[in-house]
């Protein structure tokens, strides 16, 4: 179909065809294609739990009675042995 003489495929034989240089046509085309890629996060929680310690001081307290007996009276004396 699109051979060198084609021009002169559909003319009469009697009349004279030149066949000049080929023509080159360039086209440029660009094909866009989308790819899609996954990119994986990962997130790590650290939980921090901080105990702060309060000290309240809870007093307590304590008594004891002693006796002690001094016994100078004159009963005493009066003791028999």
């Amino acid at each position: 179909m699109f051979g060198r003489n084609n021009c002169c495929m559909n003319r009469p034989q009697m009349e004279q065809c030149i066949v000049e240089p080929t023509i080159n046509k360039c086209v440029e085309r660009e094909f866009y294609h989308e790819v899609p890629h996954v990119c994986p996060i990962h997130t790590h929680i650290i939980n921090k739990h901080i105990y702060n310690h309060n000290y309240t001081p809870e007093y307590t307290c304590s008594e004891e009675n002693q006796v002690c007996n001094i016994d100078n009276g004159p009963c005493c004396k009066f003791v028999q042995r």
